[in-house]
Order: structure tokens, then C-alpha cells, then sequence
């Protein structure tokens, strides 16, 4: 079994104490973090050839380890953060503790299968195109996407920085409360009752749509309106968003990959490769319909205070799916992801669904932001609407 784990040293040096909030908590740190004195491998050896040996550490990692957590090693992440799947060619795939035949979903694979594992409390990742909510579903966590440019991004490997975000998965709704609170050095919100739309349309996304549709049947004294425009298909979320974190992945890495030529799985090689063909015109047209995504979404959120929306399209793919059929379910997966990203909104993962013994769930997205509101609107939904 592939452990989560590409990098299990003792952290390298001493960090100033600030509180004890997270104390007995453990870290487990995505291989795309810099920690002073240690190599960041991205998920490509080439990489940590080629790049020296980080002199400053993340301050995301600096901060949780100053209030108390411990750090327990860096994870396997896929290439460059540049797939969903959580396969990596050079380091292993890691092992999905909660159904070990499929995938453990990426690029945060190994931060989330140490928390599923319970080898950590807190995973530490990132999000681009689905990262976080991705591996969370995949492995039954809760699991934030934060609201861009909220947490800073110093010493962390970009992938396409317009869209970049810090994340973290947990086991429990308690402990990323207190590791969001401590990111955002602010007071924590009690549960709130939120009020919510349901994004009718891209339940036809998922095969989970009956098991969204009997939880939110089943919520008490809730608001709960509908909403039809948000359609992946009509407004095409999936190809906008694959057009401008190409073109941002081909202006950030290209050149690298050029002079250093790394060794990439296939399906990661020819996505880099589909970035080096995209246009301008491509790009001006995927900007304006980015645009109109982010008003409809700014729109929405202006009537409620969260979006209910399917997280991934169902449970994870077996390991041995064919190459062919993960690159039809990428297409079908970045239509629900696209849309938080586009917007660079927050978007907080619900371990709620079992299908044939695997788990799924849903999200809420909200407004820029409020990603404390929605841990607060997540725990009042579970501890009260049932």
C-alpha cells in the first residue's frame, strides 16, 4: 500500500508559539508548500532538480504550527497539481482508506488519505479545479476551498494563480472550524440557520440526485428556494474554465517544461501540451463567459446565503478504470467544479451520501468571503435539520 506520505522528516526548525488552539492536532502538508531547508517535489522529481531548496516556509504552515499543531510530514500531491484523479507515476498512488478499489481523488490525494487514514487531523492542500472538494468527496471529509486571495499563497508551487486557492480537509466539522479560524484570525460563528437554493439543473450532473433531493426534502424550518440557471452545459462552465487555467498553467510552467522536458504521466503530458495551442481569441471568448458565470452566480447569492450544489458527479472511479473513460468523467467533473473557481468563491464539501458503499456528498457555495459562514451554516445543518 502507498503511504500518503513523499516526506515523513521532523519539521526543521523551531516556530514561535502564539496559542495552543490547535494543540494534539497533526498537520499533514501538500508537496506543493515550501518549508525552509526541506525539498518541494510538486509531484515531479524533476522539479525538486531543478528548483533549490526553499530558504522561507509557507506561512500558512508557519501560522497552524505556531497555534499548536504538529507537523507530521509532507504529502504526495499529482504532477503540479495539474489532475483530479490522485494518481502520481513517481511517487504512488495513495491508497483510499474508505474504498481502497477507487481513486482517492487529487490533486491533494495524500493530504486527504492521511486524514481518511488517520494519520492527520488536519490536511493542508490546495484547490484550482476541484483539489479539495475532489479528494474529500472521494474520502468522506469535509473539505474547504477557500475564497481566493483570502489565505495567502507565499512559498506554495503555482498552477494557474487566478484560480489557486489554500484548503483544508478534516475529519470533523470542529477541526476545520478551528484551523479556518486561526487562518482567518477571526472570532468563530456559532451555528447559523442559512437560507438556500438548490441549483436544480446540475443534479443532472450527478447519479446521486435522489439522495440530494431526500436530504433536502427532509430539512426543517429552513428556507429553501430553487434556482434553474445555473447549467454547466449552457453557460459551458468546464471549457471556460480548462481554456484560462491552461493558458495561466502554459504563461507559469511552459517555459520549464521546455528547458527541462520532466517526465509526466500521459494524461497530464497531453494536458500541458493542449495548454501550448490555446489562443487568444480562445481566451478573450472564455474571459467574457467567465464574466457572465460570475454575475449569475453574484446574483443568486444576493437572494440567499448559500448555493447547494452536487460536489463531484458520484462516488470515486475504480483504479482500474480505462484511460478514456477518466477523461470523459474529468469533462463531467469540471462542470461542477468550474463554478466556485471561475467565480473565486468558497465552496465547502458535505460528507453526507453513501452509493454502492462509497461515498459522495454535496456543497455549498458561497459568497466571497464568507467561507467561516459556511462551516457555521454546514454545523447547524447537521446538528439541527434532522
Amino acid at each position: 500500500m502507498t503511504s500518503p506520505f513523499v516526506q515523513r522528516e521532523p519539521f526543521p526548525y523551531a516556530v514561535s508559539s502564539i496559542s495552543d488552539s490547535l494543540a494534539g492536532l497533526r498537520l499533514a502538508v501538500k508537496d506543493l508548500f515550501a518549508i525552509k531547508g526541506m525539498p518541494t517535489t510538486a509531484g515531479n522529481p524533476t522539479w525538486s532538480k531543478t528548483h533549490p531548496i526553499p530558504q522561507a516556509t509557507s506561512s500558512v504552515i508557519e501560522t497552524l504550527l505556531a497555534h499548536g499543531a504538529s507537523y507530521v510530514g509532507k504529502t504526495i500531491t499529482d504532477e503540479l497539481a495539474y489532475s483530479l484523479n490522485g494518481q502520481n507515476k513517481h511517487y504512488g498512488t495513495p491508497v483510499n482508506p474508505v474504498t481502497p478499489d477507487r481513486l482517492p481523488g487529487g490533486s491533494s490525494s495524500g493530504s486527504a488519505v492521511a486524514v481518511a487514514a488517520n494519520e492527520a487531523d488536519i490536511g493542508l492542500g490546495t484547490d484550482t479545479g476541484g483539489s479539495i472538494r475532489v479528494p474529500a468527496s472521494y474520502n468522506h471529509l469535509f473539505g474547504l476551498r477557500t475564497t481566493h486571495d483570502l489565505i495567502a499563497r507565499d512559498n506554495m508551487v503555482a498552477l494557474a494563480p487566478s484560480f489557486d486557492t489554500v484548503g483544508v480537509m478534516t475529519k470533523d466539522l470542529s477541526t476545520l472550524a478551528s484551523t479556518m479560524r486561526v487562518l482567518c484570525d477571526a472570532p468563530m460563528l456559532e451555528p447559523l440557520q442559512p437560507r438556500l437554493t438548490l441549483a436544480d439543473t446540475l443534479l443532472g450532473c450527478c447519479v446521486h440526485a435522489d439522495l440530494i433531493r431526500q436530504w433536502t426534502d427532509g430539512l426543517n424550518n429552513i428556507s429553501l428556494t430553487h434556482d434553474t440557471s445555473l447549467d454547466a452545459d449552457a453557460m459551458s462552465a468546464a471549457e471556460t474554465f480548462r481554456i484560462l487555467q491552461g493558458a495561466e498553467i502554459r504563461d507559469e510552467h511552459g517555459e520549464w517544461i521546455s528547458q527541462c522536458c520532466p517526465d509526466f504521466a500521459d494524461d497530464i503530458q497531453q494536458r500541458f501540451d493542449a495548454c501550448m495551442t490555446i489562443t487568444t481569441q480562445q481566451i478573450q471568448r472564455a474571459k467574457s463567459t467567465q464574466q457572465q458565470i460570475a454575475e449569475r452566480l453574484e446574483k443568486v447569492l444576493s437572494q440567499t446565503d448559500a448555493i447547494l450544489v452536487p460536489t463531484t458527479p458520484g462516488i470515486a472511479p475504480r483504479m482500474d478504470a480505462p484511460a478514456s473513460s477518466l477523461a470523459a468523467y474529468r469533462q463531467r467533473l469540471l462542470s461542477l467544479t468550474a463554478f466556485a473557481g471561475l467565480a473565486g468563491l468558497p465552496q465547502l464539501h458535505l460528507p453526507l451520501f453513501t452509493l454502492h458503499n462509497a461515498p459522495c456528498g454535496l456543497s455549498l457555495i458561497g459568497k466571497k468571503g464568507s467561507d467561516l459562514a459556511l462551516i457555521s451554516y454546514a454545523r447547524w445543518l447537521m446538528e439541527y435539520s434532522q
